[in-house]
């Protein structure tokens, strides 16, 4: 971080306002420009400044872009965490200062409570296709208890949420997880999750868009792995649980909570499901392939359909089985056309 582009970030006034709005919660660009009365491509200057002085982030959501801090709790930049402290002083000092971000703050609060109410509305008009789905999954109660019980009373550490749909699985570990990555591919559900999930402070929760088929992590990221009803959209779920071990920490966890194998082949034509459930041996299998020492699995018998519940341990760093396999063909098939 250099100080001439954060000395010009700070010379602004509309400027220390969105930096202190983003100390609270990622906003969009749009929703920034709602809060500060301002139009959307001045609003986006402003932004590009304060990025380019490494105090803000950019990240693209479907058609959305939002913003968050680039500054850390521990003080990283350094020059960055100063500003951001002489900022949270400043409004403590400064009655007009002070006026106008709690004003900010109360248009943001009107923002957090449309998102909500929009999110009531999709559910509202979806109410019967989640209670069908919901039935055929199980009752919820009984399932959250036995993951959490299979996940024992540890913490979970980084915790990533594949498939995180409503949220609500990450609204429910929340508490045993030092940060939430909630990740899925609509852009729809993302926005009704981060309704759900608003409430948790930002440092501690990531809403990412992305493919379980191309992870946008590290390797190693995380200590926690979690598909909550989504393996079984996948065609090639040996595939998705390879590169979820990729992004596994040595010893860290996967589990798995889906359907015991079963023949109601309507659920590939009304609910897109690509596999019917997942045998105990199949799901060892996967599992032992992507490098996981599987454990015991639960099952919770259900009318119709029976959950079940797979949870594994990641052995090492080293590429799992499948990813291995593909890159073999991948190198075969460089070899017949050559």
């Amino acid at each position: 971080m250099k100080i001439d582009p954060l000395l010009r970030a700070l010379s602004e006034p509309t400027r220390l306002r969105i930096m202190r709005l983003l100390a609270h919660m990622e906003l969009a660009v749009g929703e920034l420009a709602q809060v500060l009365g301002q139009s959307q491509p001045r609003v986006s200057r402003h932004i590009r400044i304060l990025c380019e002085a490494g105090l803000a982030t950019r990240r693209k959501e479907g058609s959305w872009v939002f913003l968050g801090s680039a500054v850390k709790e521990n003080g990283e930049p350094p020059m960055g965490a100063a500003a951001a402290r002489l900022l949270a002083i400043a409004e403590r000092d400064d009655p007009t200062f002070s006026a106008r971000c709690a004003e900010d703050r109360r248009q943001l609060a009107a923002i957090r409570d449309a998102r909500e109410a929009s999110a009531q509305a999709y559910f509202a008009r979806h109410a019967e296709e989640w209670d069908t789905l919901r039935q055929l999954h199980g009752a919820d109660g009984p399932v959250e208890t036995a993951l959490l019980t299979a996940l024992g009373r540890g913490k979970l550490g980084a915790l990533l949420d594949v498939g995180t749909g409503t949220g609500r699985m990450a609204e429910l570990l929340a508490g045993k997880s030092s940060h939430v990555t909630a990740l899925d591919k609509s852009p729809d559900m993302l926005r009704i999750a981060r309704a759900r999930l608003q409430s948790l402070p930002p440092e501690r929760l990531s809403l990412v868009q992305g493919d379980f088929l191309g992870l946008p992590f590290a390797e190693g990221d995380f200590d926690t792995v979690l598909f909550h009803q989504v393996l079984h959209y996948a065609q090639e779920p040996g595939a998705v649980l390879a590169e979820a071990a990729r992004v596994t920490r040595k010893d860290g966890r996967i589990a798995v909570v889906d359907l015991a194998a079963h023949e109601r082949e309507d659920l590939r034509e009304r609910h897109a499901h690509a596999r019917l459930g997942f045998a105990d041996e199949q799901m060892a299998s996967l599992l032992k392939d992507a490098g996981f020492a599987p454990d015991a699995p639960v099952t919770l018998p259900g009318d119709p359909l029976t959950v079940k519940i797979w949870t594994a341990r990641r052995l090492d760093q080293s590429p799992p089985a499948a990813s291995l396999a593909q890159d073999t063909e991948s190198n075969d098939r460089k070899t017949a056309t050559s």
